[in-house]
């Protein structure tokens, strides 16, 4: 399939439609819907001649076949099949296919059993063989996980529209939008407060910082004017000894004192005197 330009394949029905009608046109819807790699038809739905279909009882039917599979799925076909041309193998291959995508564009897993019961399959390999076809054709992108029986999908391509779909995609990416400012401005305000709360907690951290340097500060200088008071009170002690040791010098009645000086002179040897 070829992503860049999904109705290339298509291009060849195009041209010979526009000078088809009636029967030959009809034939030319059934030819498109069994092609390989053919999956988008809108273009083809849009031709005035194609849509004169509908005005036909006898042909009626291939154009319905026709909007079938450009946007509806294999359920609607099952549910329909009285009032739309019986499908051939090919036809009923690609329709799942797309039925696949169209289930794979609401939800991003799709378990087995939901599979199973839309596209009308109950052997578990038969489902993953379809399903890993379309993944070959580029219709879709993902994984089957078969321990939980389910499908993973990460990509699907794109169908075409259904009349008043558009309108509803718009509604919801109107909502889609909104929702997503509402909580873009949520986001925001929180970021702020954030913000707001980490700079408000680095000034608390800084008064601290500053209150505890403070304090540092001051219980280092007491200690220091403590230190140096007791330092004096040392030296003032050692001063007093001193004093206290020069008069026990002066006053000590054992001869060590102040009658040292009486002693001396008392063992001082006395002069002898000549005799006449």
């Amino acid at each position: 399939m070829d992503l860049a330009d999904p109705s290339a394949k298509l291009e060849p029905f195009l041209l010979m439609a526009k000078s088809l009608k009636g029967a030959a046109a009809a034939k030319l819807i059934q030819d498109a819907t069994s092609a390989p790699g053919v999956f988008v038809f809108s273009e083809l739905l849009e031709l005035p001649n194609i849509q004169e279909l509908g005005k036909s009882e006898q042909h009626r039917r291939s154009l319905s076949l026709l909007q079938l599979f450009a946007y509806k799925t294999y359920q609607d076909y099952l549910a329909n099949k009285d009032v739309l041309p019986p499908l051939n193998k090919a036809q009923i291959i690609k329709l799942k296919h797309l039925s696949i995508v169209s289930l794979a564009t609401d939800r991003r897993i799709l378990p087995y059993s939901d599979l199973q019961m839309a596209l009308d399959i109950s052997n578990v390999r038969e489902l993953e063989d379809l399903i890993i076809d379309a993944i070959y054709l580029d219709l879709l992108m993902g994984k089957l996980d078969q321990k939980e029986e389910q499908l993973e999908v990460s990509y699907t391509m794109g169908r075409d529209l259904e009349p008043g779909k558009l309108e509803q995609i718009l509604a919801a990416l109107k909502d889609w939008v909104s929702t997503t400012t509402a909580v873009l401005f949520t986001l925001d305000i929180k970021i702020n407060s954030v913000i707001a709360d980490a700079a408000a907690a680095k000034l608390s951290q800084q008064e601290h910082e500053r209150i505890l340097q403070t304090n540092l500060k001051e219980v280092y200088e007491k200690q220091k004017e403590k230190s140096f008071g007791g330092t004096m009170a040392s030296r003032r002690f050692q001063l007093g000894d001193r004093e206290n040791v020069h008069m026990m010098d002066v006053d000590e009645p054992d001869g060590k004192g102040k009658n040292r000086k009486a002693s001396q002179e008392g063992t001082k040897p006395s002069r002898k005197r000549n005799k006449f």
